[in-house]
């Protein structure tokens, strides 16, 4: 009789699935709960969300942590994290309060999402992986949706207290997290990964377009929240519903937009996302109709998703030994920006949101330049698209020699 092994791909789905129970209900529920218990302003949420990034920013000591324990095991431990900093976020609703726990609570989400990104890129065939992030954006949305549901009834239908729905969320996602780490083995690296820093000239575009995907997303998650809140007076459970809808669109159509990502190449999926991220940002900066401002939300959520394209054409230009330090490095030039975004930003909406916004249209058109660098077939070698040196230069150049 075969004994059924579990598989690699099972377990990824699984925890892609626990996490977003903790950080779904965390983000659900944040901008209400500042607002409402801690008399938070504009100013302070972009500090908080600023702390928040730290642990992104401080990534690049996975590599580091991948000398003392394996990285499934530190995909563990960050879930732990994540679940912990979500379950006592209720307990203080305080400036200080909130930043500390927002900053362990960030550790093990930013920690997971770096492994995660990793191990996927390792155990997952090039072939495949878009398609695969395609359905583990599913899984993810999925229990979102879970925690958004619970939410919108917990808060429309009973007198629910924020510090009781942050301790359930963050109780489900431990315990997924425990049984996980005892029903399955551990899985044998295929490569052996780098335990050093890595930088490497040729992956100059992927990691631009990293940093600016940061900056770019800081924004959104930071502000177009915000807005809904502060500007049009939205309430936890339509927040809640805000997001259920976009979990359910993700659930239909990540799968979707993977194979899709799949099917048209990286190159063309970057530039169809930019192009609708700068329509997006520039109206979001003169919007004053609350309807229109969640369409916006939603819509902006849907273009996000293209983002699966920057790592699958890194997973094509990189060397297979480079993945985990590569993607823990470029976890922090992703943050670099979102440390001192929030702040900066923060500061401008105290006299101008809308140019919060347009500064996010520019970071998406800088984008949408540089996709047009990315080849039609990325591969080690093939990283970008030169620039061609026009015919006469070389003929001026021996003249003038």
């Amino acid at each position: 009789m075969n004994q059924y092994r579990p598989k690699p791909d099972l377990l990824l789905l699984i925890l892609a699935a626990s996490a977003p129970l903790s950080f779904s209900t965390w983000q659900a529920l944040l901008n209400n709960f500042v607002v409402e218990q801690a008399q938070f302003t504009g100013e302070q949420i972009g500090i908080l969300q600023s702390l928040r990034e730290i642990p992104g920013f401080l990534a690049f000591t996975v590599v580091l942590l991948l000398l003392l324990c394996r990285e499934q095991i530190l995909a563990y431990f960050s879930l732990l994290l994540l679940a912990i900093g979500t379950f006592i976020t209720g307990w203080f609703p305080n400036a200080i309060g909130l930043y500390t726990t927002t900053v362990l609570m960030s550790l093990g989400y930013h920690y997971y999402e770096t492994v995660q990104t990793s191990l996927t890129l390792q155990w997952i065939d090039k072939k495949k992986t878009a398609n695969f992030l395609g359905k583990m954006m599913a899984v993810g949305s999925f229990t979102s949706i879970i925690a958004f549901a619970l939410i919108w009834l917990a808060f429309r239908r009973v007198e629910f207290d924020f510090s009781i729905a942050y301790m359930v969320g963050g109780c489900l996602t431990a315990i997924i997290c425990i049984i996980c780490w005892i029903a399955f083995p551990k899985f044998p690296e295929r490569i052996r990964q780098n335990r050093k820093l890595i930088l490497r000239r040729r992956y100059w575009l992927y990691y631009l377009l990293v940093f600016l995907s940061g900056a770019r997303r800081q924004i959104f998650i930071v502000f177009a929240g915000f807005l809904m809140v502060e500007k049009f007076g939205f309430s936890v459970s339509s927040i809640a519903i805000l997001f259920l809808i976009n979990a359910g669109i993700n659930i239909v159509l990540a799968p979707q937009i993977g194979r899709l990502i799949g099917a048209i190449g990286d190159r063309r999926a970057l530039i169809f996302e930019y192009s609708g991220l700068v329509i997006i940002f520039s109206t979001y900066a003169f919007v004053n109709d609350a309807k229109l401002a969640a369409s916006l939300y939603i819509l902006d959520h849907f273009f996000f998703a293209m983002a699966i394209a920057i790592k699958t054409y890194f997973q094509k230009i990189a060397d297979p030994a480079d993945i985990a330090a590569t993607a823990s490095v470029s976890f922090t030039i992703n943050h670099i920006a979102a440390v001192i975004l929030p702040i900066a930003m923060g500061l401008i909406w105290l006299s101008s949101p809308s140019l919060v916004f347009l500064i996010g249209s520019g970071i998406a058109f800088a984008s949408l330049l540089l996709s047009l660098r990315i080849p039609s077939n990325p591969c080690i070698g093939n990283e970008v698209i030169k620039r061609k040196v026009p015919k006469h230069y070389g003929a001026i150049t021996n003249r003038s020699n």
